[in-house]
């Protein structure tokens, strides 16, 4: 709703129809390229940030038909709203309060003697007899915006242009974003109601198709809608029958009922929404957050201010990259960094018990060893050009231990070249030792592997130290040396 509203006034309803079409199309094409699965490794705080403040934005919308304030427009920017609502607080209609608190007592009572219909529908139905029969002085959708014509309308494509659709590509993503995580997490719900496993990759592709062909007949962005879907499988629902005759259902209201819609009170729609909006918001659960890491915090109360304040297309762009960021930091801070040769101590390993730690081995003169211990991605590499840079007394050999290293991206390989290169230069020879599987594939597809080569690359530390004595004109070991820890240093002085 806030991002529809949004769209409507910068670019009138053909930007909205053009904005769904477009999002129809992303949905399609995450759904072709298989990113059903990514799509739920949005961030956690992202989520509740962005759901919280769409919830707020909703209630925030509703308190001048909740109380039948008379004003001419209610701003969009929240601040802005909430101070014309307390400059237009003294018109107050008494009759619409009243009306709104019978749907929420309705809401709230009904659902204790039935609960196969609705309270909402029941509430809707109550209200709207009571305001006709007692003709109450309380708005209704008709009074505000005429009479609505029961039908279909005929199938119409809005007008397009290049400039509109570079315009509307960020609202268009967003809508598609939405409609994905909203969609997805219906999904969820449902199979964790009924015990199922739904199709993410499929699902994105018929939330698609619909965006597509919806915005034909004037339609708006569709997504799967949580509340409804519970509603189905509390009821009863159990497969793809239950959604169909859904959408009966809303056609035949559509066909031939949709002239009563005009009858229904302003504020019982209000009320309903601010129920909706209740439970949209999870209050618990952005308590809780609270307790989480501050990083995340920081996430979710940036994501949550910006939905509110700015616009829900910042806050998810916002939100993602802070998290993103955040997540670097973390993995710089798991990524572990270490000179053996130094300390002769492996904090990865029992001296007693792992034959391959280093201090089990004689380490020549001017052989220096690093081990990383840790994915080596791209929040890792400064920190390892950083620690390899401050190397006091040059090395002839520096041997890089990836033993622990289990993948690396093409940062942590244009750090591991900027050393290769640099030692180089300065004479100094870097081989690696212990590369696993995907290290490996990396620099072959970089060509690290070639322009380091074969012989600096080993699998294991006992090749790597027999390389280092071959460089330095030292005969091999021909058989791992056990030695203890003072040996090493005898043989290091």
């Amino acid at each position: 709703m806030v991002i529809v509203a949004g769209i409507v006034q910068r670019y009138g309803v053909d930007g909205l129809l053009v904005a769904t079409v477009m999002a129809g199309v992303i949905l399609v094409v995450f759904g072709f390229v298989r990113m059903g699965g990514a799509i739920k490794f949005i961030p956690y705080p992202v989520t509740i940030g962005f759901t919280s403040g769409i919830a707020l934005i909703i209630f925030s919308s509703q308190v001048k038909d909740l109380l039948g304030l008379e004003m001419s427009a209610v701003p969009a920017p929240f601040l802005a709203k909430w101070d014309a609502y307390a400059r237009a607080f003294d018109s107050v209609n008494p009759w619409a309060l009243v009306v709104a608190v019978a749907t929420f007592t309705i809401i709230l009572v009904w659902p204790r003697l039935e609960r196969r219909i609705p309270g909402p529908f029941v509430a809707l139905i109550v209200t709207t007899a009571l305001v006709q029969l007692l003709h109450l002085p309380v708005e209704t959708i008709g009074a505000r915006f005429g009479v609505i014509h029961a039908g279909l309308p005929r199938p119409s494509f809005p007008h397009v242009t290049l400039p509109l659709l570079g315009a509307l590509a960020g609202p268009a993503f967003t809508i598609a974003m939405l409609a994905a995580i909203e969609s997805l997490l219906s999904a969820v719900v449902a199979d964790g109601m009924i015990g199922g496993r739904h199709r993410s990759n499929m699902e994105l592709v018929a939330q698609g198709v619909a965006n597509i062909v919806s915005p034909i007949f004037g339609g708006m962005p569709a997504t799967g809608a949580i509340a409804r879907t519970a509603t189905n499988v509390k009821n009863g629902g159990r497969t793809p029958v239950a959604g169909i005759t859904h959408a009966v259902t809303l056609l035949l209201i559509t066909l031939f009922f949709g002239r009563w819609a005009g009858l229904i009170p302003l504020a019982t729609l209000a009320a309903i929404l601010i129920v909706v909006a209740f439970h949209m918001s999870e209050w618990r659960t952005f308590a809780n957050e609270f307790r989480a890491p501050k990083s995340d915090v920081a996430v979710l109360l940036a994501t949550f201010l910006l939905t509110v304040l700015v616009d829900l297309t910042v806050a998810i762009e916002v939100g993602m990259v802070l998290a993103a960021f955040l997540f670097m930091r973390r993995m710089a801070e798991v990524t572990n960094i270490q000179v053996l040769t130094h300390e002769f101590t492996d904090p990865n390993d029992d001296f007693e018990t792992d034959p391959n730690a280093v201090r089990r081995r004689v380490v020549p003169e001017g052989v220096q060893v690093y081990e990383i211990t840790g994915p080596f991605f791209f929040g890792a590499a400064e920190m390892f050009k950083d620690r390899v840079g401050r190397i006091a007394g040059k090395p002839k050999v520096l041997i890089l231990r990836l033993r622990h290293v289990p993948a690396i991206d093409s940062t942590g390989l244009h750090a591991l070249r900027d050393v290769v290169r640099r030692s180089r230069k300065e004479g100094t020879l870097v081989i690696l030792s212990d590369v696993h599987a995907q290290p490996v594939v990396a620099l072959e597809r970089s060509g690290m592997y070639d322009e380091m080569g074969e012989e600096n690359i080993h699998g294991n530390i006992d090749d790597a130290l027999n390389r280092a004595r071959a460089h330095l004109g030292l005969p091999p070991a021909p058989t791992p040396v056990f030695a203890t820890p003072t040996v090493a240093r005898e043989s290091r002085s």
